[in-house]
């Protein structure tokens, strides 16, 4: 009688469980965090570029230009898309695109390069930013919470002052300034792929994906009048954005002569950093009150920075930054706060990338044609032009708010 050997039996691996839901959602406020500060370390980089590659001040704005139209186009076509496939999915396709963008960056020796890295990041990031919007708002605390809409007003701002300060930092104190804040930002974003396969999901697949692709900018019927209430308010915060984040290095270099590097990523770290911080206070207040007074905040600090420039002022314009970064911050945090709560979780995704087009579109747009314009205008010229836009579009922005908030045109002031 032949002897049985008996087989091992093969183990399988159990799935990896899901983090809790408190857990996804401190690790999706890192995602979005990362992805701005990704997307605001080049800034103070810019200079350093000009400098190796000796390239002119369009080629600069095409530079800035090409990541906020690939954004953008990314936003118009996959923003919705996680409302269909997951949240998760889109999230990992779209971090691996960032890591792509990162390895670009570490071997880019010529503009063409630099061009290619920021085309991958504004695709990523547009990719990103629906999704995980609309995952924080599914994955917060309590129903009827705020702290999604905060999270997602202070992650980017903060996340724009932490890129532009580090890579600022490392510009003036460490080798290879061009190098190694996208090595440190590559593993960051490699750590975040494994860390996001593990957030639970929260949106069950439907049909209706390859629909949805098709470029389009749809706003949710019972958000629109909020929309469009909201829409002044984030043309004029993110339009102070672009100008800082596209010029600001220029004006701290050529008009205010500052030549260190560190204090030229200042400019944008302290617009971004006050906006963070502005956005935190104002959650229990009514967002209609928070986003008039932000305005009017901002108009005042557009308005500061403008004097600085004429009389070339560091002290003042640093001042000013801070002013008109309180305005971003509070402005934006209030527009978005009075929008998450309108939306299910089906549309949500949607809303959200309605609301990043209209932001991208203001913080790119204006930026480009200031660009273009300074070769034959000159930079304080198109900066004190940029900035008297900035201000009355904020003063607007406020008013229209104010209106909203009288009872006659409004009705009495909802607490979104």
């Amino acid at each position: 009688m032949g002897t049985t050997v008996a087989r091992p039996i093969p183990t399988v691996r159990p799935a990896a469980r899901p983090v809790p839901r408190r857990a996804g959602f401190w690790i999706l406020a890192a995602a979005l965090f990362a992805l701005m500060a990704a997307a605001g370390a080049p800034s103070p980089l810019y200079v350093l570029y000009q400098q190796q590659w000796h390239f002119s001040a369009p080629m600069l704005t095409l530079v800035f230009a090409v990541y906020a139209l690939a954004l953008l186009a990314a936003l118009l076509t996959v923003g919705a898309l996680s409302g269909y496939v997951g949240r998760r999915p889109v999230l990992v396709a779209a971090l691996g695109g960032e890591i792509a963008a990162m390895a670009v960056f570490l071997s880019a020796h010529g503009v063409g390069a630099l061009l290619v890295a920021r085309i991958l990041q504004g695709l990523a990031t547009g990719a990103a930013t629906g999704a995980v919007s609309a995952a924080l708002v599914d994955l917060q605390p309590a129903p009827g919470s705020r702290l999604g809409a905060v999270i997602n007003s202070v992650a980017p701002t903060a996340g724009l002052a932490a890129g532009a300060l580090g890579a600022g930092a490392l510009a003036e104190y460490a080798p290879s300034p061009t190098v190694l804040v996208f090595a440190l930002l590559l593993v960051v974003f490699v750590a975040l792929v494994a860390a996001i396969a593990l957030v639970p999901e929260t949106v069950t697949r439907r049909p209706g994906a390859l629909a949805s692709l098709r470029p389009r900018m749809s706003v949710p019927a019972e958000a629109r009048s909020a929309f469009r209430a909201a829409t002044p308010a984030m043309i004029a915060t993110w339009a102070t954005g672009g100008l800082f984040l596209s010029l600001g290095g220029s004006l701290a270099a050529g008009v205010l002569h500052i030549g260190n590097h560190l204090v030229g990523g200042l400019t944008v770290t302290v617009l971004t950093g006050a906006g963070a911080l502005a956005s935190l206070p104002g959650g229990r207040r009514p967002a209609r009150a928070v986003m008039a007074v932000g305005a009017f905040t901002l108009a005042t600090g557009a308005a500061l920075t403008m004097v600085a420039l004429t009389t070339r002022s560091t002290g003042l314009f640093f001042l000013a930054a801070v002013i008109a970064g309180a305005g971003f911050g509070s402005t934006f945090s209030a527009a978005f706060r009075s929008l998450a709560p309108l939306a299910g979780p089906d549309r949500r995704a949607e809303l959200f990338a309605s609301v990043y087009t209209v932001s991208y579109l203001a913080f790119s747009l204006p930026a480009v044609a200031a660009g273009l314009l300074v070769p034959h205008l000159g930079l304080r010229t198109v900066a004190d032009g940029y900035g008297v836009g900035v201000v009355l579009l904020a003063l607007a922005a406020g008013a229209l708010a104010l209106r909203r908030r009288h009872p006659a045109a409004a009705g009495a002031d909802a607490r979104p």
